[in-house]
């Protein structure tokens, strides 16, 4: 299976919630380290983080996070 890469969108989403990732670290109970780690593609998402992550801002799961095209598929 190639390496793919995750592509997050969850820092555009608590923006645009008008949430600091304080605030948002704690509607998921989780830290604001947490947070920024995700945000900066520095550590992929449980499942269950990425769930609460949408529920916490109103989105689905793939309106946050989605996977970059494999492009070693066209070779």
């Amino acid at each position: 299976m190639p390496d793919r890469r995750l592509i997050v969108r969850l820092k555009a989403a608590r923006t645009e919630a008008g949430l600091t990732q304080a605030e948002l670290a704690l509607k998921v109970g989780v830290s604001r380290k947490t947070i920024n780690t995700v945000e900066n593609g520095v550590f992929v998402p449980s499942t269950i983080l990425a769930l609460g992550l949408a529920q916490a801002l109103g989105l689905t799961v793939e309106a946050l996070f989605s996977l970059a095209p494999d492009l070693s598929s066209d070779l």
